[in-house]
């Protein structure tokens, strides 16, 4: 009886551990947008944050500070990913993963060193993602990072420093075209 039990509290254990592990990373936020671009940039800033799994650090000491590219192509024209998601200068807000403008770039600024992935990006931005949809663009997601074709989820992207990722939504068939590396601005390389 006792090998029966701490078989079942085993396999108990992996099933909770699976599914902490991938409710991270694989499934869109419940509140996230299913519409066709433009996504606006969202208002409610700390309630974003939250879905995210993100907290306000505005003015806190940092500990990790690095930057990654997000490109994202419906067929061949671009998306704009819009500036201030998770950010406003005059609420004194700040989450820790948001953008500044709408050159792509997201920022992650931590006080403590964490993994923030593309996942918690775009459920802080209101857009859901997953393995085949972008919002509401469907077709072929074809993903690239660094330059290389990336095929698992692209909610479980990593984001670190001067890493570049491209989603990039075809027309089914269609032959997706991977974007031109990104040119850093100087304050970035």
């Amino acid at each position: 009886m006792h090998r029966r039990s701490s078989t079942v509290v085993t396999a108990t254990a992996l099933v909770t551990l699976l599914g902490t592990l991938l409710a991270g990373c694989s499934v869109p936020g419940s509140d996230t947008s299913t519409a066709a671009p433009p996504w606006p940039r969202p208002t409610d800033l700390e309630h974003r944050a939250d879905q995210a799994g993100l907290q306000d650090v505005w003015g806190e000491r940092l500990a990790e500070h690095v930057h990654t590219h997000l490109s994202i192509t419906d067929g061949d024209s671009p998306v704009v990913v819009p500036g201030n998601v998770g950010h406003s200068a005059s609420e004194h807000f700040a989450a820790q993963l948001h953008t500044h403008d709408t050159s792509g770039i997201l920022h992650v600024e931590s006080p403590t060193r964490e993994t923030f992935t593309l996942g918690q990006f775009f459920d802080e931005w209101g857009v859901s993602l997953g393995p085949a949809h972008v919002g509401g663009l469907r077709g072929d997601l074809t993903v690239w990072v660094d330059g290389k074709r990336f095929l698992g989820n692209p909610r479980s992207i990593a984001l670190t420093n001067r890493r570049e990722i491209a989603l990039a939504v075809t027309t089914i068939g269609e032959v997706p075209h991977r974007p031109a590396p990104f040119d850093w601005p100087p304050q970035y390389r």
